[in-house]
């Protein structure tokens, strides 16, 4: 079976922004970015602060159409926008983990466990 990969659309316009929110990371996804980077994640390839549509997701893997985001406080008030942003990206068939940001910083080992779960039950290597 060939396997395609979906080119999701973006906004070029958000790269910029995507590139500082890089260079600005919170403790919880300098954490977890040491455990997605260099295809740690069973061969999948991450990226982070990626864009999608008009939206900037926090880590991206595009073979597995798997968006990971966390939490944090700034999410708290954002409960509605958060939805539609998610719902609007689901149409284009992006999948989503989410973790608190709380979770991450003081119990990492499951989130890595949840992930590497998510995986093995939703995606077959090609």
């Amino acid at each position: 079976m060939e396997y395609r990969r979906i080119i999701l659309p973006y906004n070029p316009q958000l790269k910029k922004l995507a590139r500082a929110l890089r260079n600005q990371s919170t403790l919880s996804e300098v954490l977890l970015w040491r455990q997605l980077k260099a295809r740690q994640r069973m061969g999948y390839d991450f990226h982070r602060q990626r864009p999608i549509d008009e939206y900037i997701v926090d880590f991206f893997a595009a073979d597995l159409m798997l968006a990971i985001e966390i939490d944090g406080k700034s999410h708290r008030l954002k409960g509605p926008e958060d939805d539609a942003r998610q719902r609007k990206l689901e149409s284009l068939g992006v999948r989503f983990l989410r973790f608190k940001d709380s979770v991450v910083k003081s119990n990492l080992d499951p989130v890595v466990r949840a992930i590497d779960d998510w995986i093995v039950t939703n995606m077959t290597k090609r």
